[in-house]
């Protein structure tokens, strides 16, 4: 956990924060393995302290690329406003961002997918800066192939965790096939905009008049918004936060993407429409060779609870079940298919 006292100091010198208290720093409940979340008592802010960087950034490049995050998309009135940076330091290693305050409760799926859908399609609708404006985000002009690398990259892991014969064989099956999809999509256009790509239900809130806000932002990037829809609405990520895990079926997640359907212009929704399966298809390849990278032995961080840990063991066992996989894959390999929904 973070030292408070080393947090108010750097906060007190920053401009609006002289008059804070040590006594109004208040630890939130801890959610997730990448940050810890300090709330500022009666001033609507909360302080997001990095305990590490997802990309293997510097702490200063990994702090900047999350602030783009925030300020790029916060016109969409669906992230919380960016209000300051504590730049790293000796005392603050991956310094912090303070960011507004979002008061509300974890989606309750599949009721709150509606919002979740017009919250992603505001976001997605953001101006789309010329391509020498878009860094320091990532940019995916081929988002096929640009997933397929960061799947490539994480599968290494594979090797080392270890997996059931006949998940391994499953997965050995998706790669090969996502590696020839990629041939075959060579050169074709799909849409692309700014998407948050970590987008599963635990990561927005639903504030009291029913707007699903995103407060987790830190993977963002230029990229197919296909991708943001499959990561809301997979198993593997409805299941990862225990406020919000509900065991829905495909006909349930369906919702969440005839309403996204429903907040965009036609034209845009007939140019996604066809992406949408494999990039499905593509991101539940994505997330479950990032989990292999747990399962081979990557550390959590020390002060992550006992509760939280057992939680992750359960997801990761589950997320390699070969029953478990078999489930998902049928998806695309059986009859149950996403557009016999839309």
């Amino acid at each position: 956990m973070i030292n408070l006292d080393v947090l108010h100091a750097r906060l007190v010198a920053f401009e609006g924060l002289r008059d804070l208290v040590r006594g109004d720093l208040h630890p939130m409940a801890v959610r997730g393995i990448v940050h810890d979340h300090i709330r500022l008592a009666g001033l609507g802010v909360v302080a997001r302290v990095p305990r590490f960087n997802v990309w293997g950034m510097t702490p200063g490049q990994g702090l900047a690329y999350q602030a783009t995050c925030f300020q790029r998309a916060w016109p969409s009135g669906h992230v919380p406003k960016l209000l300051g940076v504590l730049e790293p330091s000796p005392d603050l290693p991956f310094g912090a961002l303070l960011v507004e305050e979002i008061r509300g409760h974890p989606p309750r799926l599949p009721d709150d997918f509606d919002a979740i859908a017009r919250a992603l399609a505001r976001i997605h609708r953001e101006i789309v800066p010329p391509e020498t404006e878009r860094l320091p985000l990532v940019y995916h002009r081929d988002p096929v192939a640009g997933t397929l690398e960061r799947i490539e990259t994480q599968a290494e892991a594979l090797d080392r965790a270890a997996i059931d014969a006949r998940a391994r064989a499953a997965l050995d099956e998706e790669l090969d096939w996502a590696r020839r999809f990629a041939i075959e999509v060579r050169g074709l256009e799909q849409p692309s905009c700014l998407v948050m790509t970590d987008t599963h239900p635990g990561n927005f809130i639903i504030a009291p008049e029913g707007k699903a806000v995103l407060v987790d932002l830190e993977k963002g990037m230029y990229g197919s918004p296909a991708i943001d829809l499959a990561h809301a609405s997979l198993y593997t990520s409805i299941m990862w936060d225990p406020q919000c895990a509900a065991d829905i079926g495909l006909a349930d997640a369906a919702r969440l993407y005839r309403a996204y359907l429903g907040e965009i212009d036609r034209p845009a929704a007939e140019a996604i429409r066809p992406w949408f399966q494999p990039m499905r298809r593509l991101t539940w390849l994505r997330t479950t060779t990032w989990a292999a990278g747990w399962l081979a032995g990557r550390a959590l961080p020390e002060d992550v609870p006992d509760r939280l840990v057992r939680w992750i063991d359960g997801r990761l066992k589950d997320y390699f079940d070969p029953a478990t996989i078999a489930r998902i894959r049928h998806e695309w390999l059986g009859e149950d298919e996403l557009a016999a929904y839309l």
